[in-house]
């Protein structure tokens, strides 16, 4: 019998969604530095435009604003567009000063 939660990436792909229009610099292990244009994101993770390089599982550490170095792991990928589930669930307090940075505009965040 298991024990504790046991979150899947679809329990986790219930949270909130902000659109966003952020380019990031990542680094990789092997690859260096990876080029990538973040459309939105989540407390759990993000989703990028085009392909990463990467395969399913491999990790990169994105710079985010009010947040700084975070890792995470590529999830899915398509032709054009690639999911990233973080290493670690952003608080809310820094998620919420993290979206004011990256979405400026008030009408495009989701109420609060």
């Amino acid at each position: 019998m298991a024990t504790g939660v046991q979150l899947t990436v679809t329990d986790m792909r219930r949270a909130t969604r902000h659109p966003v229009d952020h380019k990031v610099i990542g680094e990789h292990r092997v690859l260096g530095d990876v080029h990538m244009h973040i459309t939105n994101i989540s407390a759990h993770g993000f989703m990028i435009e085009g392909r990463s390089g990467l395969s399913r599982g491999e990790r990169i550490v994105i710079r985010l604003p009010s947040i700084g170095r975070i890792e995470a792991h590529l999830i899915w990928e398509t032709e054009e567009r690639a999911g990233f589930q973080f290493e670690r669930i952003i608080r809310l307090e820094d998620f919420v000063v993290l979206i004011d940075a990256l979405q400026p505009n008030p009408r495009l965040r989701a109420s609060r």
